[in-house]
């Protein structure tokens, strides 16, 4: 009710033309509403006495509706009365049924009514003056105390943007029980100040007022479709920047007619329209005059929000969520319509200037990515606006991710340095794993001014990478304006002297320079790499294929060239195919720079990795390679694949040295110290000699002659080999071949075999202990069977055909097994002997019978058979005399072998045969038993 009387206040304001206050005063039960402005007249009493029959049909766009809204003083009073400067009138409930009682066919429609009368139908005159300073007061008796708290709660919550939907009304008094609140409106600018009190509100208003094709309220009453003007207010508070605030929270969230409505409104605004209303006054009416101010509030809105963007709170008032009802999701869609249109989102290329949403692009990668991106994007927002993502997305804006920002920059032209700042704008965001792949595509500009397309796989230049060098090379460096650490976190990786000369094109350019038009610019860029990295001989082997002039004006790979003057220059043949590098080259870069891309001063060095061993694949260019992986083979355990060297390293160019004597210390001691590794199908590892010590080993490099035909001097293989040099090292020797113990030399595969060769050549000097010793050793080895074996004949030692010779495997049979040589043995070792050199045992020639007859004696130590003469059948068959023969467990003894035969055959039988001295002794002397076998234990 207290707002349907502002309204009519308001609509006096406007009628008389000028800024309308209002009053609202309640005391004793007793409510009177004084307001300014045009006053009272007759038409104006016969509108508010006849309902909807208004007397404003000119199409003036007012607050109050025909009549409708005085009528609302009906629900606190039954006496109401007006008093303006032109008259009074007044209502009355009782004169009213008193009139219609008097009137005898009205009494039964009375009863009926329960004595309920239409009490603004019959208006009386009145006598009473207005409130002073105003024009015309509603005074309202109150009905009783419910309808005083009624108007206490109303006065009480009475909002104060009530000014801003009364735009008539200057200012609102409440006087409740003699305390005052005032409330006022005044323009300031762009915004309209509210003034509750003290409290200050800036509101920021967007009005719209037009005239209703009559079409659209065609469904409307009578009074309405003759009031064809409409008007839309639309206002969201505002600080003093003019920067939209929050809504305050008394602000009721309801549709304005301009009297609140029940329908709920959810747009963050005071939103006022002449909407048409259903029967019940509280809800907008569906229809097409609703519609059109759905778009004409929604126009409105749309305004409001492009005026006071300036700052990202404005997205504050975008719609986002869900609606709060039917009429609330039409505003709601249409608003946001309007808005993806309107231009006021700011771009942060120039702030002043605005964009439309569906045409803006917001950057989802930090403040700094957006500077450098707002030139190059149209449309971009600055960064602020661009993290409120609700509001962004549901007007349309177009989010910028690091997938969508590379395609964006695929074919952008811009200076390194501008590539530079843009990987430093995104290096300030957090780049998790997705956004690490999708800027995986991201444009570097090269150094020899290509774009491509990713960092992966590119090159940082370095301090220390000469620019001219890597501009010649044509590699994928990163140009060093644009080079940044975000490049790295992509893929790309730091650019040395090392990793240039590392790179697969560089190689293979390397490779196909000794076929190129004109090497130099890529021999140039090479060393100059060389120089800058500091490279060491040996380091990047594969340089060695780099083309460079000679000082006979041809071109060699570098491999192939010698340093003039170098200590392998005067070792090799004058007819080996090295040239000798130009002296151009040389005063220029220096020997070390022309030693480390493999000019050769000293060996070079071969090194390769998982060489498979085996002869037809040989392929590494090594002299009597094939014959190498030949003997590693032979002396590996069979597989059925062949075996893989874990790394070749081999000393080059052997074969092509003259003078061994001075070339022997330039050998680098490394190549001839590691062993091989040979790494079987069955995954097994197992160390074999290196090619370089296998060459050397059989090459004449020693005084003309092998290594291996060497053995150090004072070694347990003196008389078998000769001796080497006195003067080398000994280390040295061992490292060449030379032949350093038994031992080692049966480490070897083949060391058995070359021992037995040794053994049965008649030019070397070896002893009967030495013979024996190596005898028993080779037992142990597999070997093939010599032609000549080293024996005892007539008691000298010397060499026979194996057909001559016997290992004897029993003591007894030594002087029965002539004419045969005897294999120097000792009899644990007699039977593999006699395998090793297939040879064959003396045991197994023949029986060895004795012929003789004799005495069965007997001893302290045993019984044996005592013969007069011991006759036994030798090899051949011959009765012959021996000192004791043992046949089973019988010992037969000739008389006059005295206590040595005993000992001997009675030894032997035991199975104690080292004892047969003891044996002997104390045979002779057995009162000296106790001391011969004391000094037995000492043996």
């Amino acid at each position: 009710m207290v707002v349907e009387l502002a309204q009519n206040a308001a609509d006096a304001a406007l009628r008389a033309g000028e800024p309308g206050s209002v009053l609202f005063r309640l005391g004793r039960r007793r409510l009177v509403v004084a307001n300014t402005g045009a006053p009272l007249d007759r038409a104006g009493v016969e509108a508010l006495s006849t309902l909807r029959a208004s007397a404003k049909r000119d199409g003036t766009a007012t607050a109050g509706r025909f009549g409708v809204g005085f009528a609302a003083v009906r629900s606190v009073s039954d006496e109401p009365l007006i008093a303006s400067t032109s008259g009074a009138v007044r209502w009355s409930l009782a004169d009213a049924r008193s009139i219609a009682g008097s009137v005898g066919s009205l009494a039964g429609e009375l009863d009926r009514r329960g004595g309920d009368v239409p009490l603004l139908r019959l208006p009386f005159s009145a006598d009473l003056a207005p409130v002073p300073g105003y024009v015309t007061a509603v005074v309202l008796p109150l009905r009783d105390d419910a309808a005083e708290a009624a108007v206490r709660a109303e006065l009480a919550g009475l909002d104060p943007t009530l000014l801003l939907a009364l735009p008539a009304l200057a200012a609102v008094t409440v006087e409740v029980d003699s305390r005052l609140r005032r409330l006022t409106a005044r323009g300031e600018g762009a915004a309209v100040v509210v003034e509750d009190d003290g409290e200050v509100t800036r509101w920021h208003v967007v009005r719209r007022t037009g005239r209703v094709d009559p079409a659209l309220v065609a469904d409307r009453p009578v009074e309405e479709r003759a009031r064809t003007g409409w008007a839309v207010m639309c206002a969201v508070p505002v600080g003093s920047d003019g920067a939209p605030q929050p809504l305050p929270g008394s602000v009721p969230a309801v549709v304005r007619a301009p009297t609140p409505t029940d329908d709920p409104l959810s747009l963050p605004a005071v939103v006022t329209a002449t909407w048409p209303l259903d029967s019940t006054r509280r809800r907008v009416a569906t229809g097409p005059l609703r519609a059109a101010l759905v778009e004409a509030a929604a126009g409105a809105y749309a305004d409001v929000v492009r005026e006071v963007a300036t700052t990202p709170a404005v997205l504050d008032l975008v719609p986002v969520g869900l609606a709060a009802g039917e009429l609330d999701a039409a505003l709601r869609a249409t608003a946001l319509d309007r808005l993806a249109d309107t231009a006021f989102l700011p771009l942060a290329e120039d702030p002043q200037l605005r964009v439309r949403p569906r045409e803006a692009l917001a950057l989802d990668l930090g403040p700094t990515a957006v500077e450098v991106m707002a030139p190059v994007l149209a449309g971009l927002l600055p960064e602020p606006w661009a993290r409120r993502l609700a509001p962004l997305a549901v007007l349309g804006v177009r989010r910028i991710g690091p997938a969508e920002l590379v395609d964006a920059l695929a074919a952008l032209d811009r200076e390194p340095a501008w590539w530079r700042s843009l990987y430093a704008a995104l290096a300030e965001t957090h780049l998790g794993a997705p956004e690490r792949d999708a800027l995986g595509a991201l444009p570097v500009p090269l150094a020899d001014g290509r774009l491509v397309s990713g960092p992966r796989g590119l090159l940082l230049p370095g301090d220390d990478v000469p620019a001219e060098a890597a501009g010649a090379l044509g590699l994928r460096l990163v140009h060093p304006d644009a080079a940044h650490p975000l490049l790295r976190l992509l893929g790309a990786t730091d650019a040395s002297p090392r990793t240039l000369l590392d790179d697969p094109r560089l190689q293979a350019a390397v490779a196909a320079s000794y076929d190129a038009e004109d090497p130099s610019p890529l021999a140039d860029a090479v060393l100059r790499l060389v120089a800058a990295g500091g490279l060491r001989p040996g380091e990047l082997p594969q340089l060695a294929d780099l083309a460079l002039p000679a000082d006979d004006g041809e071109l060699y790979p570098a491999g192939e060239l010698l340093l003039p003057g170098s200590p392998l220059a005067e070792v090799v043949d004058p007819d080996a195919p090295f040239g000798r590098v130009a002296a151009a080259l040389v005063e220029r870069w220096g020997p070390d720079v022309l030693s480390a891309v493999g000019v050769l001063d000293r060996f070079a060095v071969l090194r390769r990795a998982d060489v498979p061993v085996d002869p037809a694949a040989a392929d590494s260019d090594l002299d009597g390679e094939d014959e190498w992986f030949a003997d590693v083979l032979s002396a590996l355990p069979e597989q059925p694949a062949p075996p893989v060297l874990a790394e070749l390293v081999a000393v080059r160019d052997l074969e092509l040295v003259a003078d061994w004597a001075r070339a022997l210390p330039l050998l680098p001691r490394d190549a001839l110290a590691q062993p091989a590794l040979a790494v079987l199908a069955d995954g097994r590892r197992v160390e074999i000699p290196s090619y370089t010590r296998w060459w050397l080993a059989r090459a004449p490099v020693i005084g003309g002659r092998r290594p291996r035909d060497l053995a150090l001097a004072g070694s347990d293989l003196g008389g078998l080999y000769d001796a080497a040099p006195v003067g080398l090292d000994a280390d040295v020797l061992a490292l060449l071949g030379v032949r350093s113990s038994v031992e080692a030399l049966l480490a070897e595969p083949d060391g058995a075999a070359e021992l037995l060769d040794r053994l049965g050549d008649p030019a070397r000097d070896v002893g009967r202990d030495a013979a024996r010793t190596l005898h028993a050793l080779l037992a142990a080895y597999d070997a093939p069977p010599p032609d000549r074996v080293r024996a005892v004949r007539g008691g000298r030692l010397q060499v026979v055909d194996a057909g001559d010779a016997v290992v004897v495997d029993a003591p007894d049979l030594l002087p029965l097994v002539a004419p045969l040589a005897v294999v120097p043995a000792p009899l644990p070792s007699a039977g593999p002997v006699a395998d090793l050199l297939d040879v064959p045992l003396a045991g197994e020639l023949t029986a060895y019978d004795v012929v003789s007859s004799g005495v069965e004696r007997s001893t302290p130590r045993g019984a044996y058979v005592e013969h007069e003469r011991l006759l036994v059948t030798d090899a051949a068959g011959r009765p012959t005399p021996v000192a004791w023969r043992v046949v089973g467990d019988t010992a037969h003894v000739d008389a006059a072998a005295g206590p040595e035969g005993i000992a001997r055959a009675l030894a032997w039988r035991e199975g104690r045969w080292a004892d047969r001295w003891l044996l002997a002794a104390l045979l002779r002397a057995p009162l000296d038993e106790t001391a011969l076998l004391a000094e037995h234990d000492l043996d």
